[in-house]
């Protein structure tokens, strides 16, 4: 059942609706690869093997009685452990939230469940998505299949690591300043981050509520545009949901880039990108020009803010966030010594429950929002925030997309950064921008590096435009062949 692993989302979906194959042997078959290589990937934070076979059987006994389960019947899918699931254990990889259970689904489990999809389990992260790895994790790292020894990005790194090891068809990651784009990038997979409102927050456990959204990750543009088309749409639960409704996001994929304009920002082509990186997306740009499309350079001149503009905006939402983790309603208590008054039980759960990375980040936001430097840092960066919102929308009155490498460099060595915030924040100089900007984005495989490793393409749209972008990279997909580079743990079946 090996072909099983390979099929994209749309063609799985299919066999299973059609009787071809039963969803419980789908299940069973994904279930099998996971066993054989979660040991040394460390994906999961909470697999539900079980308990995801019975829910697979239960799909199957529909489909007997002639019922139709849903648009994605029978499809397993890995949700980041972030994302609320009524009865399964939500941890956001913090050793605050290490037992919690929540009492209710978030939106978009609710629309999966809906629609027939099977949750096979929880994935690692940084803890409370903060970080660009998946080291930040209170439990394990995890680990890149195409490399080991290397990191898989983040904070979504365990969904994309378990997507490019086959281990799912689909999963479900959040980004807040790139947190799906750049690990679909370092692993070779097609993620996809929805402009700011299109796929509700409803149940998203908040890091940065302004910059924060739930997308799609697949192995192909076609997996992400089914997936996308299924957690979209209003929710009268969140006030920041559109009201639009979604597209079919299926259909047109094949049309075509024929007269597209297409902009090419200088300044995410610096001196310091990794030159293999820069030569295989102009490669690719030029993929896309054979096939019709225009490509014309632009300027985004306040992108080189984005980076610190970020890093005030994302901070000072998040101290405001993690507030309510003081140990009293939900999740884990420190128990100081006896006498101690409130406050030292406040200061012994947040010393003990939070990371170094979480600490660091609540620290900085404090600041930023403390009386004396409320101007001069998080005012000024919002400031700063509209200006990079501006340079975009005056970009796209002359072109349709724009086109850039997803990250400056390739997938790097576990432990290579962690001790280096500041370089660890770079990883984000080209895809915080999008989130400043409330803006849809794709990243997607356009090459592989002389030692193996992949190399992303970002591909930016329009607010709602997210057929566009994806009909852009589906076609350069189909030319690409990217998936012919798989990792050798993917190979190895």
């Amino acid at each position: 059942m090996t072909d099983l692993l390979q099929l994209e989302a749309p063609a799985l979906r299919d066999r299973i609706r059609s009787g071809e194959v039963s969803a419980r042997e789908v299940c069973r078959t994904f279930l099998e690869r996971i066993d054989s290589i979660e040991d040394r990937i460390g994906a999961f934070l909470t697999l539900r093997a079980d308990e995801a076979l019975k829910d697979a059987a239960k799909l199957d006994e529909r489909i007997t009685r002639g019922e139709d389960p849903g648009p994605l019947t029978g499809l397993p899918i890995a949700v980041k452990d972030i994302i609320s699931t009524r009865g399964i254990r939500t941890t956001c990889a913090s050793r605050l939230l290490e037992d919690f259970v929540p009492t209710y689904d978030a939106t978009v489990i609710a629309k999966l469940k809906q629609a027939g999809a099977v949750l096979v389990g929880k994935t690692n992260m940084d803890e409370f998505a903060m970080g660009s790895s998946t080291e930040n994790s209170a439990f394990h790292p995890t680990h890149n299949p195409y490399d080991l020894e290397r990191v898989p990005g983040g904070s979504s790194g365990g969904s994309a690591a378990i997507l490019a090891a086959d281990g799912v068809p689909l999963a479900l990651g959040t980004d807040t300043g790139g947190s799906i784009r750049q690990p679909a990038a370092l692993c070779g997979i097609v993620g996809l981050k929805p402009t700011y409102g299109r796929v509700s927050r409803y149940g998203l456990v908040a890091f940065a509520s302004s910059l924060d959204q739930i997308g799609p990750m697949g192995r192909s543009v076609a997996d992400v545009a089914m997936l996308l088309g299924h957690i979209a749409g209003p929710d009268p639960r969140d006030s920041t949901a559109s009201t639009r409704e979604p597209a079919d996001y299926l259909a047109g994929l094949d049309r075509g880039v024929e007269g597209l304009r297409i902009g090419i920002p200088t300044q995410y082509f610096p001196e310091s990108l990794d030159g293999e990186i820069g030569d295989r997306v102009r490669a690719a740009l030029e993929t896309l020009e054979g096939m019709g499309a225009r490509l014309e350079e632009i300027s985004l001149p306040h992108t080189r803010y984005a980076v610190p503009t970020y890093y005030i905006v994302a901070p000072a939402e998040a101290s405001s966030n993690l507030a309510r983790y003081d140990g009293v309603r939900y999740g884990f208590r420190a128990n100081p010594a006896e006498g101690s008054g409130l406050g030292e039980m406040y200061t012994t759960t947040r010393n003990r429950g939070f990371g170094p990375e979480v600490k660091r980040r609540i620290m900085l936001g404090t600041y930023v929002l403390s009386a004396g430097y409320y101007d001069a840092y998080y005012l000024k960066a919002q400031k700063v925030r509209t200006l990079i919102r501006e340079d975009f929308r005056k970009a796209f009155h002359s072109v349709d997309l724009i086109c850039s490498p997803t990250t400056p460099t390739t997938a790097f060595r576990i432990g290579e950064k962690k001790g280096n915030p500041l370089e660890m924040y770079h990883s984000d100089v080209f895809t915080a921008t999008i989130n400043l900007a409330g803006l849809p984005a794709l990243s997607l495989p356009c090459g592989i590096s002389r030692e193996g490793l992949p190399i992303g393409i970002q591909i930016i749209g329009r607010p709602f435009e997210e057929q566009l972008i994806l009909k852009t990279g589906r076609c350069l997909e189909e030319n690409l062949h990217f998936r012919e580079n798989r990792p050798r743990l993917a190979v190895d079946h």
